[in-house]
């Protein structure tokens, strides 16, 4: 072993002598280990709380949308689809065209509300097509058949307009879709407004906001309510590698015209929440370091004080030759000793907490009965583990800047004379 980390041990825990000094070291490694724990664990359950909003927030976002860059839409989404198809991690494409309308039921007697009109493909499979992974009752047939076409409504919406049921006269079961531009038309042709009425069919459950505000109905129809003449708002990609999403849109983004198309991932349809998200947790770490920062302070009183205590030692080593470079190398050692027995217990401690919590959800999260989860989320990304060890370390190394420069400026013959 390198005499200089033979020294620092030696300085850092002696088995022989316990002092003033030892005891500033452990509160100094015992702080170090607590800021350690605390960062580990809050930046876990803060990932976990990403993680569960992400994955509600895709559960009905694309994880990559292609929109026109025009308001009208735009022709022909059969070659762009080809295109997209031939990319990477593209495991489903569906056109839709999207718009506001005035939803009626009741035939306006019993109310109305505007609501986001999605026409989508519903000849889709069950993995391809997102509402049909969250219909809770009915089906999603929404093509026009013999009858009238359907629609599919979130069941805070059905609840609200009194449906409970599709197979009783309890509620309404038809209902009504107004769009400014059938209004408009109608209006410019002099005829009689003919606005088209729809079959609920179904019922699903994603989020209650977006329940009431959404609803579904099968893409030419939505094209004839808005009047798009064969134009789709956008195409929705869904990836087999969530995490491939900004690759995927780089490269489409390089094959497309940016002049007739807008290509946006997941993280950019909702980039506002994920932002306040990430805002959050690294501005949470920040004012945890404190804890840190503290022990860092413990670690230049620690070490100051062993320059006091052992210069008659460090003047004895000079005078035998070492060097002043290697005085200071023993106590930048002694710091990086302190800090890397605070990061290892402190790492332990913190991961092992999140496996706990994560296994058997000892902590309850208050407010549990009526969230989607009763305890709170944990997911340890490792490079936030190596981010904290590594910003620890250089911290500890830092605070041992000072103890090592003063320890150097030793003069042998006065440190052997003094008592």
């Amino acid at each position: 072993m390198d005499y200089r980390l033979l020294i620092a041990r030696r300085y850092f825990a002696s088995k022989k002598q316990f002092s003033l000094v030892s005891i500033i070291s452990g509160i100094s490694v015992a702080g170090i280990t607590l800021g350690t724990t605390v960062l580990i664990v809050v930046l876990s359950v803060l990932n976990g709380f990403f993680n569960l909003v992400r994955d509600l927030m895709v559960s009905f976002d694309p994880h990559i949308r292609i929109e026109s860059a025009s308001s009208r839409g735009f022709l022909n989404p059969d070659s762009l689809i080809q295109v997209i198809r031939n990319t990477p991690h593209v495991e489903s494409v569906a056109p839709y065209v999207e718009g506001k309308a005035q939803f009626i039921w009741g035939e306006g007697k019993h109310g109305n509300k505007v609501v986001i009109v999605r026409g989508i493909v519903s000849q889709l499979g069950v993995g391809e097509n997102t509402v049909s992974r969250k219909m809770t009752t009915g089906v999603l047939q929404l093509a026009r058949g013999e009858g009238e076409p359907g629609v599919v409504l979130g069941e805070a919406l059905a609840n609200r307009i009194g449906i409970f049921s599709l197979n009783n006269d309890y509620g309404p079961n038809r209902v009504e879709l107004r769009s400014a531009a059938g209004l408009a038309r109608s209006l410019s042709t002099f005829g009689f407004p003919d606005f088209p009425r729809f079959q609920v069919r179904g019922l699903f459950q994603i989020d209650p906001a977006y329940d009431e505000s959404h609803v579904f109905i099968d893409l030419p129809e939505a094209q004839r309510l808005f009047r798009m003449n064969g134009r789709v708002t956008g195409v929705e990609l869904r990836l087999n590698d969530l995490d491939a999403a900004a690759g995927v849109k780089t490269r489409l983004s390089a094959q497309l015209d940016a002049q007739r198309f807008r290509v946006s991932t997941w993280f950019d349809i909702q980039k506002t929440l994920y932002e306040t998200m990430l805002f959050e947790k690294w501005g949470a770490s920040l004012i945890l370091g404190l804890i840190i920062l503290v022990a860092a302070f413990n670690i230049v009183g620690s070490l100051t004080m062993v320059v006091i205590e052992k210069r008659r030692d460090l003047g004895i080593l000079q005078a035998m030759g070492v060097s002043r470079s290697h005085i200071r190398h023993i106590f930048l050692l002694e710091g990086l000793l302190i800090g890397g027995v605070g990061i290892a217990v402190g790492t332990t401690f913190g991961l092992l907490l999140c496996y706990i919590q994560d296994r058997f959800k000892w902590v309850p999260l208050m407010g549990g009965d009526s969230f989607i989860i009763d305890a709170y989320p944990v997911v340890v990304q490792y490079g936030d583990v190596l981010i904290v060890a590594v910003g620890v370390l250089v911290l500890c190394t830092l605070a041992a800047v000072y103890p090592a420069w003063r320890a150097a400026q030793t003069e042998p013959v006065e440190a052997i004379r003094w008592e």
